[in-house]
C-alpha cells in the first residue's frame, strides 16, 4: 500500500471477493468452527455463512474498480463488507488466509482513508436498469454454479438444464425450485445461496433508482447560446457543445464555459472553452477541480493551439497534436485550375446524371420535410451506432437549431417525382462560418455525390453571409501527407504504414484524400492528457465517446428501443420524395 494505494487496495478486493465466492461455491465441506458455536449463536449456521460469503464477494468484486478510481462510497461500502468477509472466512479452517487478507486490507484501507475522496460520477436512472441487467446476469449465472455443484451430487434425481434454470429462476426471489437434495443441509446452503444473490441484485438497483438524479442545468444550454452568440467565431467546434450528451461548467464569472462527458473516468472536454478568451482560464480551473474531486482523469479533444496553450499553462497538461482541421475560404474557393481537375470532372459527370442540390437554413425546412429528412439520414447510416462527439452534434431539424444549414441533392426518378438521394448539415460557427456535422448519402446513388453537395455548399455560402467553411476533421493528417514525400525517414514511413493500415477499419487516410480535394487550409488540433502513462485510457475513452467502440449497454438499448417502438409499425423509410417548388 506504500504506492498508489488506491490501485493496489482495488485489486486486492477484487482478489478477495473471488476468493469469497470460490469458497461458498466450493462444495468440499470440513468440520468448522462455525458448528462449534452455532448452538450457542440461534439462527448461524455454514448455510447462512456460506450466503454472506457469495454475496460480500461479489460486492467486492463490484466495488473493486470505485476504490481504484478512489470513490469514498465504495471505500465505505468496501470496509464493511471486508469486515463481514474476514468474519466469514474466519470460522473455517481452510479459510484463513483469504480472511487474514480481509483484515490487512481492512485496516490498510482505514489507515489510509484520506486517499480515498472522490465522489460518485453523475449518472441518470438507466443505471439501476443497467446494473439490474448486468449484476442479475452475473447472479443467474453464479446461481447456475451453485446448483450445478450440489445438483450432480445430492439431488435424488436425474437433473436437467430446465430444472436448473428454474431451481435459479425460483431461487432468486426466495422459493423453492423443482430440485430436491438428498440432505437439507445441501438444500439450504443452495436456498440461502440463491436468495442472497437475488437480494443483493434487489438492493442495489433499487439504491440506484431512488438516488437523486444529477441532471444538467435547466439554464446551461441558454447560457451556453449566449456565448456562442458573443464569442462562437472563435472556434468551429463551439455550438458541439451543445449536445444533449455533454456536461457543462461555467467560469465563475459565467463569461466561459467548458463542455465536457465523463467515460470510463475520463473527462473529455470537446475544443476549446467558450466564450471570452480572457474567462477561458477560470472555467479551466472549475473543469479541473471537478475532476480532482470526482477523481476523473481530464482530457481535451480537438482544442486549437490557442486552446493547448491556455491548457497547459493552467493546468499543468501536456499536449499531442491530433491531427488537422480542413478549413476552406468560400470566396476565394473555385473549380477553375489543373489542381482542382479531378474534382471539377466529377462534380460535371454527376450533375449531367440529372442532380441538383438546394442550400438552406433549417428553419426554412417545411416539419414534414425536416422528419423525412432526418428518417433519410438514419436510413443511410452505414452503421447501427450514431458516431461523433467532437464534431457532431447528434441530432437534426431541432427548433432550437434553426441557424444550421442543410443541402440536399436530388434526382427525379423514373415516374418524374424529386427524390432527395444526399445530404449535408452544418452547425453555425459564428456569424459567418459553417462546420460540417452531417455527411450522408444513399448508398445506391453515384459515387461522387459527397463532392457535389460540398462544391454546392461552397459555391452557395456566400449568400448566407458564409465566408468559411470547416470540413471534416483529419486524424494525423501531417504524419500521412510528409511520410509519402521523397526523404521521408524509416520511422515516419512506418508511422504513416501502421495509419495505411488502420484505415481499413478506420476512415484515416480516405477522409484525408477527401478533404485535401479542395485545397483546404489546415488548423492543427491537439489532444491535452495529463501524463503519457494516461494516454492509453484516453485513447480507450476517446473510441468508445466517438462510438468506434461501443459496449453493451442493455438499459439504454432498451430506452432506445421503446422510443422506436411506434415508429416500428410504419413503413421502412424510402427515398425523400420533394415537390419540386
Amino acid at each position: 500500500m506504500k504506492q498508489r494505494p488506491a490501485a493496489v487496495a482495488g485489486h486486492t478486493c477484487l482478489i478477495i471477493g473471488i476468493l469469497d465466492i470460490a469458497s461458498a461455491i466450493s462444495p468440499h465441506m470440513q468440520e468448522t468452527r462455525i458448528e462449534r458455536i452455532a448452538p450457542y449463536v440461534p439462527g448461524l449456521a455454514e448455510e447462512v455463512a456460506r450466503a454472506a460469503a457469495l454475496a460480500a464477494g461479489l460486492l467486492l468484486v463490484m466495488l473493486a474498480r470505485g476504490l481504484r478510481r478512489r470513490k469514498r462510497r465504495a471505500w465505505e461500502a468496501a470496509v464493511g463488507l471486508l469486515a463481514v468477509s474476514a468474519l466469514v472466512q474466519g470460522v473455517r479452517h481452510h479459510a484463513l488466509i483469504p480472511a487474514t487478507v480481509s483484515v490487512v486490507l481492512c485496516v490498510a484501507l482505514v489507515a489510509y482513508r484520506e486517499e480515498f475522496y472522490a465522489l460518485g460520477d453523475p449518472r441518470g436512472r438507466t443505471r439501476a436498469l443497467w446494473n439490474l441487467v448486468v449484476l442479475g446476469g452475473s447472479s443467474f449465472g453464479l446461481g447456475l454454479l451453485v446448483v450445478g455443484v450440489r445438483a450432480n451430487q445430492e439431488a435424488g434425481h436425474a437433473i436437467t438444464f430446465a430444472d436448473r434454470v428454474q431451481e435459479v429462476g425460483y431461487g432468486l426471489i426466495g422459493a423453492s425450485g423443482p430440485i430436491a437434495y438428498r440432505s437439507d443441509r445441501a438444500g439450504d446452503i443452495v436456498y440461502f445461496s440463491l436468495l442472497a444473490l437475488g437480494v443483493v441484485t434487489a438492493a442495489t438497483s433499487a439504491y440506484l433508482a431512488l438516488r437523486p438524479v444529477t441532471l444538467r442545468p435547466a439554464d446551461s444550454d441558454e447560457r451556453l447560446r449566449a456565448l456562442l452568440a458573443d464569442e462562437g467565431r472563435r472556434d468551429s467546434l463551439g455550438y458541439f457543445a451543445l449536445r444533449g450528451d455533454k456536461s457543462v461548467l461555467f467560469s465563475p464569472s459565467g463569461k466561459a464555459a467548458v463542455a465536457y462527458r465523463v467515460v470510463s473516468g475520463v473527462a473529455l472536454a470537446g475544443g476549446d472553452p467558450i466564450g471570452d478568451h480572457e474567462a477561458w482560464p477560470g472555467a479551466i480551473k472549475e473543469f479541473l477541480r471537478q475532476c480532482a474531486l470526482h477523481a476523473w482523469t481530464p482530457a481535451v479533444m480537438g482544442c486549437s493551439e490557442l486552446g493547448g496553450q491556455v491548457w497547459i499553462r493552467e493546468g499543468g497538461l501536456k499536449a499531442l497534436e491530433l491531427g488537422d482541421e480542413a478549413i476552406v475560404d468560400c470566396q476565394a474557393f473555385s473549380l477553375s485550375g489543373r489542381t482542382m481537375r479531378n474534382v471539377r470532372q466529377m462534380v460535371n459527370r454527376i450533375e449531367r446524371a440529372g442532380y441538383t442540390c438546394r442550400m438552406r437554413r433549417v428553419r426554412d425546412l417545411p416539419d414534414e420535410e425536416k422528419k423525412r429528412l432526418r428518417e433519410a439520414a438514419a436510413a443511410w447510416r452505414g452503421s447501427a451506432t450514431e458516431r461523433g462527439f467532437s464534431m457532431a452534434l447528434g441530432r437534426f431539424g431541432d427548433p432550437d437549431d434553426g441557424d444550421c444549414v442543410v443541402v440536399t441533392a436530388h434526382q427525379d426518378d423514373e415516374a418524374g417525382n424529386d427524390r432527395v438521394r444526399a445530404l449535408l448539415h452544418f452547425v453555425p460557427w459564428g456569424e459567418d462560418g459553417l462546420s460540417l456535422d452531417l455527411m450522408r448519402r444513399d448508398r445506391t446513388a453515384e459515387p461522387g455525390l459527397n463532392e457535389l453537395l460540398i462544391v454546392a455548399a461552397l459555391r452557395g455560402a456566400p449568400g448566407l453571409g458564409v465566408r468559411r467553411m470547416s470540413l471534416n476533421f483529419a486524424v494525423f493528417r501531417a504524419a500521412l501527407a510528409r511520410g509519402e514525400r521523397l526523404g521521408a525517414g524509416p520511422v515516419l514511413r512506418v508511422w504513416r504504414g501502421l495509419l495505411v493500415f488502420l484505415s481499413r477499419w478506420f476512415q484515416i487516410e480516405s477522409l484525408y484524400r477527401f478533404n485535401a480535394k479542395f485545397r483546404p487550409e489546415w488548423e492543427p488540433r491537439f489532444v491535452v492528457y495529463p501524463t503519457v502513462r494516461d494516454l492509453p485510457r484516453i485513447s480507450w475513452a476517446c473510441l468508445q465517446a466517438e462510438a468506434f467502440v461501443v459496449l453493451p449497454h442493455p438499459a439504454e438499448r432498451l430506452r432506445q428501443s421503446l422510443r422506436k417502438r411506434p415508429a416500428a409499425r410504419e413503413e421502412k423509410p424510402q427515398p425523400v420524395k420533394v415537390t419540386t417548388p
